[in-house]
């Protein structure tokens, strides 16, 4: 294979997994000139001989060959596992790039990391991109939602390539902008996992509720799902779920009875909830998905509890006139999970120091990506129309519709807890909501426990906020202070 001898390739991607394959399609298909790259040569001419036959795409059979051909500034795009494959080849790249150059880590990297190599590749002279991008293999080819942060000065750079190549709302707008510096790009691709963590697990939840207390086919529950689907639960996922539901195996019956209950993860819903654990922000709903996967891997152990631990069993017997309910409870707990993962956003950005726009972040989400919905043009609007909202709970249009929800959803948790059903997404979301709408909390008793064996203090409510009092509760611990507690 002979290289170009004047440099024509307008990108280079390394990595030729599906996703990279898909992209480099994709970019192709937009009129840009890619070059193919992966460590096992191998792939890339089965690539060109395959999937790539009749396109402009162009391979390569080392990283040198591959740079030799990009046109200046150079962009190479990685689509390579997150962790040490991608600290492995930026050192590749490094000596054989120039100042200017443009890396691009389009994988599912942890944000700090992005942090990491951003001012490790901006100190030797390069710009760095962090590139969120979702819509698995699908969406790579026909239209990602790409959620790019880093180097502003690169972004210029990649604009063109990145919003050709992405989803696009009605209005033609893509699915791609400009997030923000250091890790941000990541950061949005890890809420959006997280997001669409909560998302998957509510549609578990009702799916249960629909199969083992109201008794429904899947075909019935199929029929549901699509009917949702033509409203405000509108999504990609609730599309999905009905077509699952009514895909049969080769015996006639439906597939998903037949696949075992035991989910998988790669992290980045772990990694939404550390960083709310860190930034003190309550994403409760997201940390119930991802604890839900986990006791789903306790296969064995669910097994034999089930002979030994007492409760209620669901029989199938259900008023199927509840389904409306169940319904309202998803979309509700929905409405929470968003606004949680917006209350982390928000954190980030403070803590940080990002810019973040948080209502283009929800247009950015609008196609392409896994929770793709009608919902996220409600949520631009909420924030078009008021920029600083502390709370999507807040915003008009979602406070009528928790209250509008309100009665179904209590109903189905309140049904759930009575038969034996686990809904700890749902559940968790309406603790929340009401937690969030009390005016007062028990934590005044908490905080009284916390001086009485600690002397941590407490503040008072005929006080102004900021003063600290120490009580000494037993007449024996004296009058000097642990410390003032951080709210």
């Amino acid at each position: 294979m002979e290289a170009a001898t004047e440099p024509s390739a307008d990108i280079a991607v390394i990595g030729l997994a599906v996703m990279g394959q898909n992209l480099i399609l994709n970019m192709n298909d937009h009129g840009f000139k890619v070059v193919a790259f992966n460590r096992t040569v191998t792939k890339v001419d089965d690539f060109l001989n395959n999937e790539a036959a009749g396109t402009n795409v162009v391979g390569a059979h080392s990283i040198e060959e591959m740079v030799a051909q990009l046109k200046t500034p150079r962009r190479v795009m990685l689509m390579v596992k997150a962790g040490e494959a991608v600290d492995q080849t930026i050192e590749h790249l490094l000596p054989l790039l120039d100042p200017g150059d443009i890396i691009i880590d389009g994988g599912n990297s942890l944000f700090t990391d992005t942090e990491r190599r951003l001012k490790f590749v901006e100190e030797k002279g390069l710009l760095y991109i962090g590139a969120g991008v979702s819509g698995g293999e699908e969406g790579a080819r026909n239209g990602p939602s790409i959620m790019p942060g880093g180097s502003p000065a690169a972004w210029p750079h990649v604009k063109s390539i990145f919003q050709s190549i992405a989803a696009k709302v009605d209005d033609g707008t893509p699915c791609c902008d400009w997030v923000g510096e250091g890790g941000a790009g990541h950061y949005v691709k890890m809420i959006h996992n997280g997001i669409e963590y909560g998302d998957m697990q509510l549609i578990g939840e009702a799916y249960q509720l629909l199969k083992d207390h109201l008794g429904m086919s899947a075909d019935d529950m199929s029929a549901v799902f699509a009917q949702w689907n033509k409203g405000e639960l509108d999504s990609f996922l609730i599309q999905i779920t009905s077509e699952i539901l009514a895909y049969k195996d080769t015996d006639g019956q439906p597939l998903v009875d037949k696949i075992l209950d035991t989910a998988g993860q790669k992290g980045t819903g772990k990694w939404t909830v550390m960083s709310s654990a860190e930034l003190g922000q309550p994403v409760t709903l997201i940390s119930e998905a991802v604890y839900a996967r986990c006791i789903s891997a306790f296969k064995d152990q669910r097994l034999a509890a089930s002979k030994v631990l007492q409760g209620p069993k669901p029989n199938g017997s259900g008023d199927h006139s509840l389904a409306g309910s169940i319904g309202q409870a998803l979309y509700a707990a929905k409405i929470v999970s968003y606004a949680q993962g917006y209350m982390l956003l928000r954190a980030a950005a403070n803590d940080y120091g990002w810019n973040l726009n948080y209502g283009g972040i929800a247009l950015m989400w609008r196609g392409g990506c896994i929770i793709r919905s009608r919902f996220l043009g409600d949520i631009k609007k909420a924030f078009d129309t008021d920029p600083a909202l502390l709370n999507l709970l807040l915003d008009p249009f979602f406070a009528k519709a928790t209250a509008d929800a309100q009665e179904g959803w209590r109903t189905v948790v309140a049904t759930a807890a009575m038969t034996g059903i686990p809904v700890p997404a749902m559940s968790t979301a309406l603790a929340f909501y009401d937690a969030y709408r009390t005016e007062n909390l028990p934590a005044n008793l908490l905080q009284a426990q916390r001086d009485y064996f600690g002397a941590h203090t407490y503040e008072r409510i005929d006080q102004a906020r900021g003063q600290f009092f120490h009580t000494n509760w037993t007449g024996q611990g004296g009058t000097t202070s642990s410390s003032s507690y951080t709210v």
